[in-house]
């Protein structure tokens, strides 16, 4: 799941638009992307204990995150992303349980982090809450409704 996450963020990022005929079948994957990290995300709490660090159901959160990140950055795809009930919500709650796990204890999402080797500088979730707060911004661009929410 994670490797055909990536080649779809890779596809993502190589087209600047979307042809209109495919624009509707973008929208059903937005859609089920969205739900999908809806469901999940809560799966990346798990990594702050060092004993999951590597649990599958947290990497493919982080990379439906990831693909949300690129799809909302495309103005074709964005408002209807905007739109999806709920998915701004989660994001928020999702960056506010992190940011509270990493204050509790020291892990992956503590904001002073020590890095003190190579194994915790590739870690799969640095970075998770900046990509969370670039989701947030994307949903709120140009969004009155949404940024009322935030």
């Amino acid at each position: 799941r994670v490797t055909l996450l990536e080649l779809l963020m890779a596809t993502l990022s190589e087209q600047s638009s979307v042809p209109c005929e495919e624009e509707k079948v973008f929208e059903r994957h937005a859609e089920f992307l969205a739900g999908c990290f809806q469901e999940k995300c809560g799966a990346v709490l798990k990594l702050t204990a060092a004993t999951d660090a590597e649990d599958e159901e947290a990497l493919v959160t982080i990379r439906l995150l990831d693909v949300l990140c690129e799809m909302t950055s495309n103005p074709g795809q964005l408002q209807h992303l905007q739109a999806l009930p709920g998915l701004l919500e989660t994001a928020i709650d999702t960056l506010r349980l992190t940011h509270l796990a990493g204050k509790q204890a020291v892990n992956v999402f503590t904001a002073t982090h020590a890095v003190t080797g190579q194994e915790e500088i590739s870690h799969p979730a640095v970075g998770f809450k900046s990509h969370l707060i670039r989701l947030i911004g994307n949903l709120c661009y140009k969004n009155k409704e949404n940024q009322d929410k935030v």
